[in-house]
């Protein structure tokens, strides 16, 4: 459980629903649902309902890959690593050879370089300081978090930034992305994808185990990694592509910038057609948004169900300190990374591209310096 999720905990016994943002963010997604259906869009109406329902999920089994990674790294509890790898195994009976048969899907591939190993490490040092990732960030801030709305309002900042420093670091060099099903076609390569999740999750058992650690993911760990992973199978089936977070932050920062007066489209990241496209057009057109939109309310609707919303105090100031560092370095990380935990990590591993594991390695490299920061911002290391 990650501290900003129980900063959106109702304290007493007394807590109930708060029908005021209830009743806000069912009306929010009915508005989003109507808008793209009027523009004749029915894929974006799935694709919110299916942040929704990820918004509910994630905020219900309190699924943090943040906490978990943590928890494996300091004490070498692999319950809630295994969880992560279930949503991707899930994921990939879908992507891997969907991807590969139809023309008209994709997967998340990216190349192995310098880009994505300086911003995986980067990704994890600020998500252990900021204490959430990028689904992390969206479920805890739609939960009622003050503490990640401050890290979101950083995470959006460090994005427009990676998105202007991602060309130079990309003429660094590196080789083409690498994905199973083009050496071993759509059925070997989702064996081949399953099998190395296997082979991760026996390496974790194993460092459990030699730790005297918990194995075993929660029966509600379990039964959310696989409805997530179902879920991500819908937005698959809705985008075209597997779900992506912090892309939405992107855009959504770039707007800003332009409304603000700052010219972006002159710069390398934003004449790229998807970016440029993303950039020219309403965030209802980007698909990345409308799952982090769905997301947002679905957790909202889900913490607001239950208790008063965004009832508890504020954090000391260390600890708001710790959260805009951590979002701003998640990010710059994030877009160097090609993505988070979400984008980069399990949607590429459940397409099949070596580049998800590189991310997953450096990644945690970082979340081990992040960990030993943390006491300096009031944070404790496990």
């Amino acid at each position: 459980m990650t501290t900003a999720t129980l900063e959106t905990r109702a304290a007493g016994p007394a807590a109930h629903a708060d029908f005021l943002f209830l009743g806000l963010s069912l009306i929010a997604t009915a508005v989003l649902i109507a808008l793209v259906l009027l523009d004749g869009q029915p894929a974006s109406a799935a694709l919110i309902l299916g942040g929704f329902g990820l918004g509910i999920a994630f905020l219900k089994v309190e699924f943090s890959f943040t906490a978990s990674w943590r928890r494996f790294l300091t004490k070498g509890e692999a319950g809630g690593m295994l969880g992560g790898l279930i949503v991707i195994a899930v994921t990939a009976l879908a992507v891997v050879p969907v991807a590969a048969l139809s023309p008209k899907f994709g997967g998340a591939i990216a190349p192995i370089g310098p880009s994505l190993l300086i911003g995986s490490f980067t990704f994890g040092i600020g998500m252990q300081l900021a204490n959430g990732c990028g689904s992390g960030t969206l479920y805890t801030v739609g939960g009622g978090s003050g503490r990640m709305l401050v890290t979101l309002l950083f995470f959006v900042i460090g994005s427009v930034l990676g998105s202007l420093s991602l060309p130079p670091v990309l003429a660094l060099g590196g080789i083409d992305p690498v994905l199973a099903s083009h050496y071993f076609g759509p059925w070997g390569g989702l064996a081949v994808t399953l099998a190395s999740l296997a082979a991760v999750a026996a390496a974790m058992i194993a460092v459990a185990k030699r730790r005297g650690a918990n194995f075993i993911p929660s029966r509600s760990y379990i039964a959310g990694g696989i409805v997530i992973g179902l879920l991500c199978i819908a937005v698959f089936w809705a985008g075209g592509h597997p779900w992506s977070v912090t892309f939405g932050y992107t855009v959504w920062g770039a707007k800003i910038a332009m409304l603000l007066g700052f010219n972006l489209s002159s710069f390398g990241f934003w004449q790229w057609a998807g970016p440029k496209h993303a950039l020219a057009q309403s965030v209802l057109s980007d698909t990345s948004s409308l799952t982090d939109f769905g997301m947002l309310f679905g957790a909202m609707a889900a913490a607001a169900a239950t208790k008063p919303f965004a009832s508890a105090k504020w954090p000391p100031a260390k600890s708001l300190l710790a959260a805009a560092i951590g979002g701003l370095l998640c990010g710059w990380g994030a877009r160097l990374g090609f993505g988070c935990n979400i984008g980069a990590f399990v949607s590429g591993v459940a397409s099949g591209s070596l580049h998800g594991w590189v991310w997953f390695g450096m990644a945690l490299l970082g979340c081990l310096v992040g960990i030993r920061l943390r006491p300096l911002f009031g944070l404790s290391r496990d």
